[in-house]
């Protein structure tokens, strides 16, 4: 079903970006929902960082358009878009003090000292900030002066906020907390939140919806659990989070299952990704969703070849027949069987655990 366009806070349509003979996007399409948590996640030189300029307006677009609600905005300057932007560097003004910081913006845009002293408090206020409207930037944390930036962005009730990866100058303690309160603030005020990361971590605890961005193309839209437990293809399965991929020989696809042949021999029936196909083939199976068993029962048999102890978890790889690689993890709990290393294990994989992707 076509989704009612009045709840579509940024539309990105077939929008490319060129510089010279590099394409940084390539022909991207995406619809980001009012008031919604929506992450664009891949790794470094990807293209997430130049989509986010181009919605702030700081990149003109090769082709294509960008609606806000409804309204191109490729011809708009920036300080005509009703979009704020949260950079890495937070750029705050080292002689002002928080409350001036937070100011600065309103009063650019006109609004009286008494209006904008007042906006400033509510703000900071919402990010737990009061009881230090008064110190210097160099005075706060780097998590204080994080929350800062944030509070001036949202100072002017901007209708869609872009955060380019603000928190990857915190620790990671520091990074964990701040995540809550983003989802906190961003629930609170209702903004529609552009969040952009090479953090899979931040990606799926944050967000309402995920793009998954490789090479400037759009790889797969969906929620943490879609992107996670059904991904589209090899690089989304790889890049988000840890997984198996295992060569398999595909018989056919049947209204969305593939018959497969394993290493070994055995055949197994899993769901496809659209665009799957016959032959050559990748199953992608999560290291959590593969337990281990006697070798009589495994849909696959190897050998322990490595153990990684990691606290609540033991990571078990398992080298197959033919040479390749599986890893399960099993819970370092009571009653739990730990194989030793060098021994023949049998492996199964959870109901619905497996997937054949598509390159």
């Amino acid at each position: 079903m076509a989704e009612d366009q009045g709840d579509i806070a940024v539309d990105i349509d077939h929008v490319t970006k060129r510089y010279g003979d590099f394409t940084a996007l390539a022909d991207v399409s995406l619809a980001i929902r009012s008031n919604e948590f929506f992450t664009l996640l891949g790794p470094s030189g990807c293209g997430k960082t130049t989509l986010l300029r181009c919605i702030a307006g700081f990149e003109d677009i090769t082709l294509g358009a960008i609606r806000l609600y409804g309204d191109n905005i490729v011809d708009l300057p920036p300080n005509k878009r009703p979009v704020n932007t949260v950079f890495q560097q937070y750029a705050l003004f080292p002689h002002m003090d928080v409350t001036r910081n937070v100011m600065f913006g309103l009063l650019r845009l006109g609004q009286s000292e008494a209006a904008a002293r007042k906006r400033a408090g509510e703000v900071l206020d919402l990010v737990q900030l009061t009881q230090f409207a008064d110190r210097l930037p160099a005075q706060l944390s780097g998590g204080q002066q994080q929350r800062v930036a944030l509070a001036r962005a949202l100072a002017p009730n901007p209708k869609v906020l872009l955060l380019d990866e603000p928190l990857s100058a915190l620790d990671l303690k520091l990074r964990q907390a701040v995540r809550l309160e983003l989802q906190q603030i961003q629930q609170e005020t209702g903004i529609t939140f552009i969040f952009v990361t090479h953090d899979q971590e931040e990606a799926l605890t944050m967000s309402d919806r995920i793009a998954v961005i490789s090479d400037g193309r759009l790889q797969q839209i969906g929620t943490a659990r879609d992107i996670y437990e059904e991904p589209d293809n090899k690089f989304v399965a790889d890049f988000i989070g840890e997984t198996n991929l295992i060569d398999v020989t595909v018989a056919g696809i049947d209204n969305g299952q593939a018959t497969c042949t394993l290493p070994g021999g055995n055949h197994f029936t899993c769901p496809a990704a659209q665009g799957a196909h016959s032959g050559r083939g990748h199953l992608s199976v999560r290291p959590e969703r593969v337990s281990l068993s006697d070798p009589a029962q495994g849909l696959l048999t190897g050998t322990v070849s490595r153990l990684i102890y990691l606290g609540t978890d033991m990571h078990v790889d398992i080298t197959l027949t033919d040479g390749e690689v599986v890893t399960a993890r099993v819970q370092n709990s009571a009653g739990t069987r730990i194989p030793a290393m060098g021994e023949t294990i049998g492996l199964n994989f959870e109901a619905g655990a497996a997937r054949l992707l598509i390159d």
